[in-house]
């Protein structure tokens, strides 16, 4: 619901969790932090901004501006965001806070971005939301960065907003998977879609980013078979390995470079289920 900026939806969904009866007291404190910070960061004058700006029709990018940037940006309100930014325990909220400092208009930002950017322990989910900021923001230039034990140097502009402008070939593993995993599951097409489009802020410049990348319709395949494995097993809990390759015609002269996408997308995959996606202090 964040990604998709429902926030209205999303705060009504943490009311009712909170009102649910659980044995992990750890969830709920971070889920009444999150509406905390959702109350104020978009109160209620905020979703009626929503509701109205979608009625007519106005343009997303339009409706993100009128809803995040505030009336006034005093030295205070610059201060708290950037705090969040750097120090917050739940990335949702440092993610939130990225949003915000799209529409900041102090250039003093884009240094304290670009310099947060240097901590080599940073989340590479943070990284990704980051440089999307940083382009919003107008910024240019190189940037090298350590993403997943590797040293990459990327282009600020060049960073995808959404998934819609990764180059072709991401698409084109996707669509694959989706094609073949409806049939099975009417379901599991929005799951991966979920699951890929979290995948590529983790591999973004990496060198398996670079692989997939090779306009190659092995590559699309050996791509598409590994996400649909690493589907059934997150949303299933197994999958029938020889099935999936025969499907996508994984041939023996392909079965390296299957496992080889297969282990990078289940990594990720164990790291997002087991709250490897949160940030680490």
């Amino acid at each position: 619901m964040l990604e998709a900026e429902q926030y209205r939806e999303a705060k009504e969904l943490l009311r009712f969790l909170l009102q649910c009866q659980g044995q992990e007291k750890r969830h709920y404190e971070e889920w009444a932090n999150l509406l905390s910070w959702l109350d104020m960061a978009f109160p209620v004058g905020s979703e009626a901004a929503e509701e109205n700006a979608q009625e007519s029709g106005q343009d997303e990018e339009a409706l993100r501006a009128e809803l995040l940037k505030p009336p006034v940006q005093d030295e205070a309100y610059i201060s708290q965001v950037l705090y969040i930014m750097r120090n917050h325990p739940m990335m949702d909220q440092q993610q939130l806070a990225l949003e915000r400092a799209v529409y900041i208009d102090d250039p003093g930002v884009d240094a304290a971005i670009l310099e947060w950017l240097k901590d080599e322990s940073l989340h590479p989910i943070l990284q990704f939301k980051a440089l999307q900021c940083l382009k919003r923001r107008g910024a240019t230039g190189e940037i090298r960065l350590r993403r997943l034990d590797e040293d990459v140097m990327l282009e600020i502009e060049a960073t995808p907003l959404s998934l819609e402008e990764f180059p072709a070939p991401v698409g084109d593993i996707l669509e694959r998977t989706i094609a073949v995993a409806e049939v099975d599951d009417p379901t599991l097409p929005h799951f991966a879609t979920e699951l890929w489009k979290e995948s590529l802020q983790f591999l973004y410049g990496t060198s398996p980013y670079g692989w997939m990348l090779r306009d190659e319709d092995a590559t699309v395949d050996c791509f598409a078979a590994a996400l649909h494995l690493t589907l059934h097993l997150t949303v299933y809990g197994s999958a029938n390995d020889d099935d999936i390759r025969d499907t996508y015609g994984i041939s023996d002269s392909l079965r390296f470079r299957y496992e080889q996408a297969c282990r990078t997308l289940r990594g990720i995959a164990m790291l997002l289920q087991t709250g490897g996606d949160e940030h680490q202090p």
